[in-house]
């Protein structure tokens, strides 16, 4: 009789060895019994799980990371102070690293201050009669800045009293209170990062900090922040911001209303595209939401209604630079990070009072009303002309394939709920490196889009250019931008090119190609440079890669009878290696930008026909 396999309850085969692998009655290997369940306590949470509270780690080379989330929690606290009336002034210095904020708002209750700090869930911003838009994180913040510095201090002073606590990551050492006359009422904080947490290479960047201050400054009018001696104040809020960002490049004097739950300000450039900047309790969402989307709608509404026309939205918000700042009391974002607002019942409101306050500016500015029928008409025929273009660039790209030509799409993509931030699409250089990226990926969430050679200089030509250049339009359709940056399907778009001058040239006029025609994309954050090292340092123990001279060096004087390699390209990294380049500890360096005016300057200098200035820039500085 033949030997059937045994099966369990649904079917499935069992396999017969799987009770083999017990001695005594125990499974060897596993010991899961009541020994191996842990109680932590809340701020050794903070420090296993450190990026479900602060997002991204880093070191300091992106705006985005941990020790500038660490700044922001305590700062947001001292706003808090400020937007419910009490403070007008907020210190700040940083100096080696070491962060110290004061305020001088109401100060923490001098009983409650170890436990405010150091007690998750514990604060009074759960209280509406204290604090109604709170800006900070409820009960979280100043408790994962003591879990993640090596050094912190609070001393909170109220009516001619102190109370002061000392900590090590999230440890109390010591604490005391006591008398205090003529010290102002507020809190002070001091604090060191953790090298255990960032590394011991951290540093802040004075210019990351600053434009952090500049923002608080202007979505706080009347708040002075002073960081190293220099004071950020502003008068008209968030009409300030916008125009530090557009400086001189409005066609018109910029539109700006502010209400008690909402501030916003408009105006038009020469730029494509629709440049937004929005923020919720002063935070800013990088990626929108509900509120960006109804201020959109709002001014299209308030356009057409005091013009009584029926505009394209297209032909309204071309080239559009804006700012928003609502106040809500219970803000849902849609991700850890807070960059997108989903509130959907904030919609109706914004809307109305932004087309209202639209009308009223329009009425009030009969100059600035002019120029802006003049620019919406232009928009309109540039449109129908880029339409027919589109068209002809659609039916062509049909005709030649049906799938994008070097183009590896992956699984989900962005706006996806549980992975839609992990997307990405690799621009890469050559078919050799997409080979060995193609190999590596992660299929589910990582894209490749491979260039055939060096990219087209698209600086001073109108947008009708690139949908005639064929692989400008073939990435376009990769990203899903074709029609609107809307689409984008991934949430990062990172440039992938060898470090050399060849890879360094292609990274510039990609640059370019996204900051002519898609600032948008630039402005929230989605276009990143991938680092890849430059050198293998190993021996038959060990392999190291480094991303600089320096951090070869460093190596080399440590290890014994090595080898080394240089990377020339990115093909020249096997796909097992670009595995690691790209995987969970991938480095990208984000595309930022001081402010939208300065890029055309800019992209003239570097990108345009050749000047005397680039010619004397370049005599100067690089031969």
């Amino acid at each position: 009789m033949a030997k059937t396999d045994s099966k369990d309850q649904l079917g499935l085969p069992i396999d017969p060895k799987a009770n083999s692998r017990k001695s005594n009655g125990k499974a060897k290997g596993h010991g899961y019994d009541e020994s191996k369940v842990k109680t932590l306590s809340s701020l050794e949470h903070i420090r296993l799980r450190t990026g479900m509270y602060i997002g991204r780690l880093g070191d300091g080379a992106d705006p985005d990371d941990g020790i500038y989330v660490l700044l922001k929690e305590i700062i947001d606290n001292a706003v808090d102070e400020f937007i419910m009336g009490y403070g007008k002034k907020i210190d700040v210095t940083i100096k080696d690293n070491r962060v110290a904020v004061r305020d001088y708002g109401r100060g923490i209750p001098l009983g409650k201050v170890v436990d405010c700090v150091s007690v998750i869930n514990t604060g009074a911003k759960y209280n509406d009669d204290v604090f109604q838009f709170s800006v900070g994180l409820n009960g979280v913040g100043t408790k994962a800045v003591n879990a993640l510095s090596s050094e912190f201090k609070v001393v909170a002073y109220r009516g001619g009293k102190y109370s002061e606590a000392v900590f090590e990551r999230g440890t109390l050492k010591h604490k005391k209170q006591g008398k205090k006359f003529g010290e102002p009422d507020g809190t002070y904080f001091e604090f060191y990062p953790d090298s255990e947490i960032f590394g011991e290479e951290f540093d802040f960047n004075t210019e990351y900090v600053e434009q952090r201050m500049w923002n608080y400054a202007c979505l706080n009018s009347g708040l002075a922040l002073v960081f190293n001696k220099k004071r950020f104040q502003s008068k008209q809020g968030l009409l300030d911001f916008l125009m530090s960002e557009v400086k001189d490049t409005g066609i018109y004097d910029a539109a700006y209303h502010k209400s008690q739950y909402l501030e916003f300000a408009f105006t038009h450039t020469a730029t494509y595209g629709e440049t937004y900047f929005s923020f919720v309790n002063g935070q800013y969402t990088s990626d929108g939401g509900t509120h960006q989307s109804a201020f959109r709608e709002g001014v299209l509404k308030g356009i057409n209604e005091f013009f009584k026309k029926n505009y394209n939205g297209v032909d309204v918000r071309e080239s559009i630079s804006g700012a928003v700042a609502v106040k809500l009391k219970s803000p849902v974002f849609e991700s850890q990070t807070k960059n997108k607002l989903g509130n959907t019942d904030v919609r109706g409101w914004i809307v109305s009072e932004v087309r209202s306050g639209v009308v009223d500016f329009l009425h009030k500015n009969q100059g600035a009303s002019k120029k802006l029928a003049e620019k919406i008409a232009q928009n309109e025929r540039l449109r129908k002309e880029l339409n027919a273009v589109k068209k002809e660039a659609k039916e062509a790209a049909r005709k030649i394939a049906i799938k994008i030509p070097h183009f590896k799409d992956c699984k989900y993509h962005l706006g996806h709920k549980k992975r839609g931030d992990e997307t990405t699409i690799f621009i890469t250089e050559g078919p050799s490196a997409a080979g060995s990226m193609v190999s590596s990926r992660d299929v589910e969430t990582q894209a490749i889009f491979g260039l055939k050679g060096v990219p087209q200089n698209v600086f001073g030509k109108n947008k009708a250019a690139i949908y005639k250049n064929e692989e400008l339009f073939n990435l376009m359709m990769a990203l899903g931008i074709e029609d609107s940056v809307e689409n984008l399907r991934f949430s990062k778009v990172v440039i992938a090119t060898d470090a050399d001058h060849d890879g360094f040239h292609i990274r510039n006029l990609l640059l370019t190609f996204f900051l002519n025609y898609f600032e948008e994309l630039v402005v929230a954050g989605h276009v990143y440079i991938l680092e890849t090292p430059l050198f293998r340092v190993r021996n038959g123990k060990s392999t190291h890669y480094c991303y600089s001279n320096k951090e070869r060096d460093t190596v080399l004087y440590k290890m014994r009878n090595p080898e080394v390699t240089r990377f020339k390209g990115l093909g020249e990294i096997s796909p097992n290696e670009f595995g690691q380049f790209i995987g969970e500890d991938i480095k990208l360096i984000k595309v930022n930008i001081k402010s939208t005016a300065g890029i055309a300057d800019t992209l003239g200098f570097y990108m345009g026909k050749n000047t005397p200035e680039r010619r004397d820039y370049i005599l100067e500085n690089l031969i």
